[in-house]
């Protein structure tokens, strides 16, 4: 090791400048054999505290099992260029809300083992607003986040800061059948009632079992789906700067509707109202279906060497009612820097290692992900592995969020439940949709309430 050029050097010389007067009284008092001994003693902790000084820092976060695997070779190539650092990326459940669980547990009994967190989108207004995270802003520039897709960076601007730098995207987006439109004589659907007339033509002409499929069980698949829907109708869920709710207006109670209708007309399946994403895309690919409502990972799925359907499929922006736009719900992950790290700056080396355009390249060709940054999506390397990803861009640009609070947990629970309610028949749209916007506003004042009581007792200390 060179000391003269590592900040090792001025400990060596504190440490020799008295060991060296203690030497020389023990010579003058003892036997050599003790002198000899005792210097071995202080060479030896001398080296152990270099060695020591010298170990590399480790960054942890959490991440999904299947994933971890996935993210191996990024960090295998990191610690190769990044000696100092080691990474330790804990693999925790499948299960994304189950990783979320684990996360919020960890910062709320405090001193978090983690330096980074790996989150969801949807995690992220939580979490800031539990100050678990560090405000990103000063590290990246405007011109930065300009690269990456509009809602992916919005994702992470929470009152005034910025706490997630993308890594991966997803959005929804609508699959059809070419084979199957082409013998009809349809084109592919614009709006909702394109969508349900050309799935009976289909279905009365005996070229398809079902018309569309997409996601119906009570989870989060369920919220993320009525987005688009609601959206594409010209409705809104939760405003983030007036609070207000726009579950009980007419643009949420004819998406609800519109739902209801795929399962009463015939188009979609009666077990849709328990379909995750897998299950769609099993009747999809077994060519049961002419349409499907589902994220990016489908087009590899679908044109597999073993797909009936390979080469059949094409993708397109969600369809959306008369006069209004298409819309995509932004889905995707990316890193925080958790705000108990004890290594902040090798914490953001990661993440600038991460979400770096040769790292995000290397994940998209390596295992078919989005990228969330816009100019990956016309590479000539990507685009000659995955030559839809210039349609998926279009797709990309219609994303909108979920709502950005911190509440989102709950509101996303309400909104589920009766959602689920009103698909299954067990309440009409109005009434579901009515009463959902009731307790999503009542959760929203709890909030505020609790806010303006803190307030208070600050301005009385």
């Amino acid at each position: 090791m060179n000391f003269e050029t590592s900040g090792f050097s001025q400990l060596l010389m504190n440490l020799w400048r008295p060991m060296g007067r203690f030497l020389n009284w023990v010579k003058a008092r003892s036997t050599r054999w003790v002198a000899i001994a005792i210097c071995t003693f202080f060479l030896t902790l001398v080296t152990g505290i270099a060695v020591y000084s010298q170990q590399p820092v480790t960054i942890s976060f959490l991440v999904r099992a299947v994933e971890g695997d996935q993210l191996k070779s990024l960090i295998d190539e990191f610690e190769a260029e990044n000696p100092d650092i080691r990474i330790d990326a804990v693999r925790g459940p499948n299960a994304a809300d189950s990783v979320e669980d684990l996360y919020t547990a960890s910062f709320l009994l405090g001193d978090s083992p983690y330096d980074l967190v790996y989150a969801d989108i949807v995690w992220i207004p939580k979490f800031a607003a539990a100050g678990w995270l560090t405000d990103l802003s000063d590290r990246v520039s405007e011109e930065e986040r300009a690269d990456f897709l509009n809602a992916d960076v919005k994702a992470g601007e929470i009152q005034g800061g910025f706490y997630r730098m993308p890594f991966r995207s997803d959005v929804g987006m609508l699959y059809y059948r070419t084979d199957l439109l082409e013998e009809a004589g349809l084109e592919p659907p614009e709006t909702f009632e394109d969508l349900i007339q050309s799935s009976k033509t289909l279905q009365e002409q005996g070229i398809v079992d079902w018309g569309y499929v997409w996601q119906g069980l009570q989870y989060e698949g369920l919220a993320a789906g009525f987005t688009e829907v609601l959206a594409g109708h010209g409705g809104f869920w939760i405003d983030p700067e007036t609070r207000e709710v726009g579950l009980g207006e007419p643009e949420a109670i004819e998406a609800v509707e519109f739902l209801i209708s795929t399962i009463q007309e015939d188009i979609s399946p009666p077990g849709v109202t328990n379909y995750l994403e897998e299950d769609t895309l099993r009747v999809f690919r077994n060519g049961n279906a002419a349409f499907l409502r589902n994220w990016p990972y489908v087009w590899p799925e679908v044109n597999k060497d073993a797909s009936r359907i390979q080469g059949d499929v094409a993708l397109k922006p969600m369809v959306h009612a008369p006069e209004e736009s298409s819309a995509a719900c932004q889905g995707g992950w990316g890193f925080g820097v958790s705000n108990q790290t004890a290594h902040p700056d090798e914490a953001w080396r990661v993440v600038e290692f991460f979400t770096s355009k040769e790292s995000q390249r290397k994940f998209v060709l390596d295992y078919g992900y989005v990228p969330s940054r816009r100019s990956l999506f016309t590479d000539p390397e990507v685009l000659a592995k995955y030559d839809h990803y210039d349609e998926l861009l279009e797709v990309a640009e219609t994303a909108v969020l979920r709502p950005p609070i911190g509440q989102y947990a709950q509101a996303s629970d309400i909104l589920q439940r009766y959602l689920s309610a009103a698909i299954s028949g067990q309440m009409s749209a109005e009434e579901a949709m009515t009463q959902a916007a009731g307790e999503t506003q009542r959760i929203l004042g709890r909030f505020e309430d609790l806010n303006a009581a803190q307030d208070r007792r600050l301005e009385a200390t």
